[in-house]
């Protein structure tokens, strides 16, 4: 019996471990030794598993014949592994399986921070909008000089959740087709100088030059080319907003060759005061932002770089932040040159 037993848990597809009535450990598949560890054969359950809710559940098993399920939440290396423990009375003992939900734990988690976000994000500029029109109506009603300075931050304030609205589009648009590589070529040089003769004025209004270095051949690549002008044009306007003091913005455009074939290499950099280390690894995370004042002052939505991200993701590639303080931040997108 004991033989049979272990042969059916260890078909079984999830951690599996069987608890006999003496509350001990008696079987367990490989999956749940990798899991608890090798030691929880013989042993009471409780030396393995000691969360209140899954010990309660096992008791209830044991002693009253329940069925039911717990949630078992364990330390992991980058973040918590979260299992649904299903608990079955057998003969006289119980069964627990182990499901491994974490990746819809944090599905649900990124989809709540992503609707307080962007709720967040639109209740500013309409807070703001519904103070003006209240201000219209009644004391400034007769105040040409003061309807005419409100009409103008109201303005702004919608042109900010326009902004906001069109990114979380094209945001939604670009995850949407991550996993659809594009399957025409075009020529990334052109692209590349479409996107900053469009931009060049926008630029001379701060004072920032535009430099662009590299190739001049036609690079002939599979790209989706809105895209692409939209992965310049966000580097490029970034970098003029908060690169605008070395009042200089290289675009380079270099082939490399990769461990699996040739690359191609677009980089923006700006010579403004840089990033501190701690929130480069977090800077292409929707709505993050290193100063959230600053970001909004500019118009900043806290998209751009997670729509950059996606779309290299979308081509095969890579988004890769460098930066140092005092000396200007690179931003670089690495597609196949293929």
């Amino acid at each position: 019996m004991a033989q049979q037993l272990a042969e059916i848990l260890s078909a079984l597809p999830l951690a599996a471990i069987l608890i006999g009535r003496n509350q001990q450990i008696e079987q367990a598949n490989d999956a749940a030794i990798a899991l608890l560890g090798p030691a929880i054969i013989g042993r009471h359950h409780g030396f393995a598993l000691r969360q209140p809710e899954v010990l309660g559940a096992i008791s209830a098993a044991l002693l009253r014949g329940e069925t039911s399920v717990a949630r078992q939440v364990l330390p992991g290396p980058s973040h918590e592994v979260v299992h649904r423990v299903s608990v079955s009375p057998v003969g006289t003992g119980a069964m627990c399986l182990f499901q491994d939900i974490s990746d819809q734990e944090q599905s649900e988690q990124m989809r709540r921070d992503f609707v307080a976000n962007v709720s967040h994000e639109l209740r500013t500029p309409l807070t703001s909008l519904l103070g003006f029109i209240e201000t219209l109506r009644g004391p400034a009603k007769d105040d040409p000089v003061a309807r005419a300075r409100f009409l103008g931050i109201m303005a702004t304030e919608a042109g900010r959740m326009n902004r906001l609205i069109s990114d979380l589009l094209n945001l939604s648009r670009v995850e949407a087709q991550e996993r659809q590589r594009p399957s025409t070529r075009h020529d990334l040089t052109a692209l590349i100088r479409s996107a900053i003769l469009s931009l060049r004025p926008m630029a001379e209004s701060v004072g920032v030059t535009l430099d662009y270095v590299g190739l001049e051949e036609p690079v002939l690549v599979f790209v989706d080319q809105d895209q692409v002008l939209q992965v310049v044009t966000n580097l490029v306007e970034n970098a003029i907003k908060y690169g605008a003091s070395g009042k200089l913005v290289r675009i380079e455009l270099a082939r490399q060759t990769g461990p699996r074939g040739p690359l191609v290499r677009l980089s923006v950099t700006d010579k403004g005061e840089g990033i501190d280390p701690l929130h480069i690894p977090r800077l292409a995370e929707r709505f993050y932002r290193v100063d959230g004042h600053r970001s909004r002052e500019k118009g900043g939505t806290g998209l751009g770089l997670a729509i950059v991200k996606h779309i290299a993701h979308r081509h095969r590639g890579r988004l890769v932040i460098e930066s140092k303080l005092g000396e200007g931040s690179t931003f670089s997108v690495i597609l196949p040159g293929d």
